[in-house]
């Protein structure tokens, strides 16, 4: 085979390649633009005492699903607070919650639903994926808080944080608050 025809060859693969990438990238961008299921959120404040406090979830929709039953958080089982990562929650000093003491740091915020009784826990291991590894004896604090009902019946979990340190949870019809000082 002349040269000539050998180099027209290569670079026929050359440019079918370059082609098939160029396609493979838009392919990969347009998933990353794509509205996801349980999309994350980041609230952040200054509270009154002085503390950054930032919230970071996942937050997943009821979408005509019964919490409790088919979506969670169950009955008696311990709930990433979310959707995807377990929930975060970052103070940079040390606060009061409900008046306990929580280290400066990163937690990973559970919570445990027992009828309108609820054990919001702060647990040291953060970075896990649900609850699916959850360990009590990492929990840096657990308060105690009641859930009451919600004004209005929230869709998508929606967590608030305000600067007097107030932190509400709203997920489907029950509203769940502690303060942060």
């Amino acid at each position: 085979m002349p040269f000539s025809s050998y180099k027209f060859i290569t670079m026929k693969k050359i440019l079918c390649f370059v082609f098939l990438s160029g396609l493979f990238a838009i392919n990969v961008n347009a998933q990353d633009t794509q509205k996801k299921a349980s999309p994350l959120v980041k609230v952040s404040e200054k509270i009154a005492s002085g503390a950054t406090v930032t919230i970071e979830y996942s937050q997943p929709s009821v979408k005509g699903r019964t919490i409790g039953k088919d979506l969670e958080p169950l009955e008696g089982k311990i709930w990433r607070t979310g959707a995807n990562d377990a929930t975060t929650f970052t103070t940079d000093k040390d606060v009061t919650i409900d008046g306990q003491t929580l280290p400066a740091g990163k937690y990973a915020l559970f919570t445990l639903f027992e009828g309108d009784n609820v054990t919001v826990i702060f647990n040291k291991t953060w970075k896990q994926w649900g609850a699916f590894n959850y360990k009590q004896d990492e929990d840096a604090l657990r308060i105690k808080t009641k859930a009451t009902g919600a004004a209005t019946a929230s869709e998508k979990l929606n967590i608030t944080l305000d600067a007097n340190g107030v932190v509400t949870l709203l997920w489907g019809n029950k509203s769940v608050s502690f303060t942060v000082k």
